[in-house]
């Protein structure tokens, strides 16, 4: 997989992670970015930056853009996806509620895991997310859960923003979120279609 340009995550994309979070589920997608230097993959380290004491994993649902994409319909997004990948939307979650923006709390060095990349089932809704952390399943959802569909996000965001081949788009985390420790193990699996898992070290 290249780098992307960019990565374009979506913000409470499932009610119950919405309510757990304390806000209220958008009236229309609410999206922002991650850095591309960001990006780790299967089997490198999460770094928890000594900036911040509360550092949780996200997992989501993210796809892989395989042509430009402006002003798409729902039937042009879905035809420009090139594939699905499973990411982990590592978030310093003080930082998120005390700063104005996202970007720091968002965009440190390893807070982007990302898997390997597979083709787009023919079932969208189907695509089944669960998060672990040693072990432990912490997250299960279904892209049925979400509030905006794949191909709405898709096509909503290129209103705004040209998507181009490469670019990643990340669906949202359901509930489930929790702090990260130095020794954990965190997994994103996107059932028989992608994986990453990272170990978790303290960062200095």
């Amino acid at each position: 997989m290249h780098t992307p340009s960019k990565i374009v995550c979506v913000g409470r994309n499932y009610v119950a992670h919405a309510l757990e979070m304390g806000n209220d589920v958008p009236k229309e997608p609410m999206f922002f970015l991650k850095p591309p230097s960001s990006i780790i993959r299967d089997g490198d380290a999460i770094v928890l930056h000594p900036i911040s004491t509360h550092i949780e994993f996200e997992g989501e649902i993210a796809l892989v853009i395989g042509k430009r994409l402006t002003k798409a319909t729902e039937e042009e997004a879905i035809a420009g996806i090139a594939g699905v990948v499973a990411l982990n939307d590592v978030t310093a979650r003080d930082l998120q509620r005390s700063d104005s923006q996202w970007s720091r709390a968002k965009g440190m060095d390893t807070f982007c895991p990302i898997g390997p990349e597979n083709p787009l089932p023919a079932d969208l809704s189907g695509i089944t997310l669960i998060t672990r952390v040693n072990g432990v399943e912490c997250q299960r959802a279904t892209a049925a859960d979400m509030v905006f569909p794949i191909p709405m996000v898709i096509s909503f965001i290129s209103q705004f923003m040209t998507l181009e081949p490469g670019d990643i788009v990340a669906t949202g985390t359901p509930a489930g979120t929790k702090a990260l420790h130095p020794g954990d193990v965190v997994e994103v699996e996107l059932v028989g279609l992608s994986i990453v898992s990272n170990p978790v070290v303290a960062g200095t």
